[in-house]
């Protein structure tokens, strides 16, 4: 009983110690020069829950012809009264089917803790208030804005060119669920996606982050 309690508190103090490392060694460890204030026009936000964290970006002309191929199915980026456009990256079971904590079921969990296929849900929101907990702001130049959207557009599957929708999915009106590359596990999840997309926009990240507030902890020390 003693050995078992022995080497639970030490699987739990290398967990803690991991996670400390992946917080706060930055990512890239050598910070990278930054823009001049003039070349920082634009605002992108990291929205944060409890486990799960999403990109917004602004939804001004250069957003909607960059993701214009949503155009092609029926998700409403041309929305007169959207001014982001968000973005998160998850495990296929969990993000359909767990739209709210009360619907959570024991087979998307076991899917989440060990692995499954990944996809991207993409939203549209009004304005945003800030300064909230649960909203990080981040000014980032033309160039930057630009890589992060690129990287965003290549994290989707395509099928002959077309990016390929999940039919029937989404928790309201407007949201999409579509097919997405790579595959999500506990380990590298929604939150490992978002740091590689922050890194992908010159900002800097923690060498790992599962969770998301190892990720607002280490974009809040190091950008």
């Amino acid at each position: 009983m003693r050995t078992g309690i022995r080497w639970l508190l030490r699987i739990v103090f290398l967990l803690v110690l991991l996670v400390a490392c992946g917080t706060f060694i930055p990512r890239p460890l050598i910070a990278p020069v930054k823009a001049s204030s003039v070349a920082v026009t634009h605002r992108i936000l990291l929205l944060s829950g409890p486990i799960h964290t999403d990109i917004a970006i602004p939804l001004d002309e250069e957003t909607r012809a960059a993701f214009s191929f949503l155009g092609n199915t029926d998700f409403p980026l041309a929305h007169p009264n959207a001014e982001w456009l968000i973005i998160g990256w998850g495990g296929r079971a969990f993000y359909l089917e767990t739209p709210t904590w009360a619907e959570l079921k024991a087979l998307p969990v076991l899917r989440a803790l060990t692995i499954d296929r990944s996809v991207l849900h993409v939203d549209l929101a009004g304005h945003i208030t800030e300064p909230q907990s649960n909203v990080a702001a981040f000014n980032v130049s033309d160039d930057q804005l630009m890589r992060l959207r690129d990287f965003i557009s290549d994290s989707f599957v395509r099928d002959a060119g077309a990016v390929v929708p999940i039919p029937d999915a989404g928790y309201g009106e407007i949201d999409r669920f579509f097919e997405a590359k790579g595959y999500f596990n506990a380990l590298f999840g929604c939150n490992t996606w978002t740091a590689a997309a922050l890194r992908s926009a010159g900002l800097r990240t923690g060498l790992w982050n599962p969770f998301p507030q190892a990720l607002r902890l280490s974009v809040a020390v190091y950008n």
